[in-house]
């Protein structure tokens, strides 16, 4: 009788923990569950409307959906609601980068000199946020100088982040190496990997850097490493599948390591479910599978209905 009651109270908890999960927004956006996300998270806001927080989740789903303008301003919101929280101010920046890239010359200059300016108030407002220095790092890298790029800059960030996070601080130190051209990335992006306790990101960015120095066949035995040590509710398989998608290699594994990360309990926000199960059907349709590859699409429009790569995917393999 004990064993039944225990069975029964834990199959009682396990039910609880799937309908928490079912409702939980946080949940369904690390899940690539943006239709139920959007609703439960609009649904609460009908009755709490000046919630920050839901909108800085609405933020991160227009985010995954690739709709810039909806996550600018939903980020907007967030910020104007809780001005002090240096996480909205990281998504506003992210976001309006994102934007940036999509748009006109002039607009994207205009956008380039904000997004420096909320990164930085995001490291102003929380000076230990590693990832938002590692943002920044990034855009005083990339951005050109007149609009605020600086290396030495990007360099002062890496070494904060060092003392704190060794690895983190080796790869940021890898990506200015690059920058300069100097010759040291590679030993520093191997250094993060020495140094970090979950390392499968890190042979991953190894993996980007051999793919644009064009040393594709390290370039796959990196996304080996990485995935030999990926842990659930990373996205190294995703990461893995969409970089050889992108450098036209091993389709029929990339194929493969989708087909597990989608099968997996747990995914990665950086991975959404919808953006995997359309990777797949990208895969197929190289590969000749018409059929496949829309039904592919299909799941990814039925876990977000407003990812438009996929309604334009599925209306091309329908034709």
């Amino acid at each position: 009788m004990r064993l039944l009651s225990w069975l029964a109270a834990f199959l009682f908890l396990s039910v609880k923990l799937l309908a928490a999960a079912d409702t939980d927004p946080s949940a369904l956006l690390k899940a690539g569950k943006a239709d139920a996300a959007l609703q439960i998270i609009h649904e609460g806001l009908a009755h709490a409307p000046k919630d920050a927080h839901a909108y800085n989740l609405l933020c991160r789903i227009y985010f995954q959906l690739e709709l810039w303008d909806s996550s600018v301003r939903m980020a907007e919101k967030s910020v104007a609601l809780d001005p002090q929280n240096g996480l909205y101010h990281l998504w506003l920046a992210r976001a309006m980068g994102r934007k940036a890239e999509s748009s006109n010359p002039f607009t994207a200059f205009g956008l380039a000199r904000k997004v420096k300016v909320e990164f930085e108030r995001a490291v102003a407002l929380d000076s230990n946020n590693l990832r938002a220095r590692t943002d920044l790092s990034e855009f005083y890298l990339e951005a050109p100088g007149f609009l605020g790029g600086d290396k030495n800059k990007a360099k002062q960030q890496a070494e904060f982040v060092a003392e704190h996070d060794p690895a983190l601080g080796s790869y940021i130190f890898g990506r200015v190496e690059e920058k300069q051209g100097t010759g040291g990335a590679e030993a520093e992006y191997k250094k993060a990997i020495a140094a970090s306790s979950s390392p499968a990101h890190y042979w991953v960015e190894l993996a980007n850097f051999y793919r644009r120095a064009g040393r594709f066949s390290e370039m796959e035995a990196a996304v080996n490493h990485s995935l030999a040590l990926a842990r659930p509710g990373e996205a190294a398989e995703f990461d893995a599948a969409s970089l050889l998608l992108h450098t036209g290699r091993n389709f029929t594994g990339a194929v493969d390591l989708l087909h597990h990360y989608i099968s997996q309990e747990e995914q990665s926000e950086d991975g959404p479910t919808f953006q995997a199960h359309y990777l797949l059907g990208i895969l197929l349709e190289k590969q000749g599978r018409k059929n496949d590859a829309a039904q592919e699409f299909q799941a990814a429009l039925g876990l977000a209905s407003e990812y438009r790569p996929a309604q334009d995917a599925l209306a091309r393999v329908s034709r």
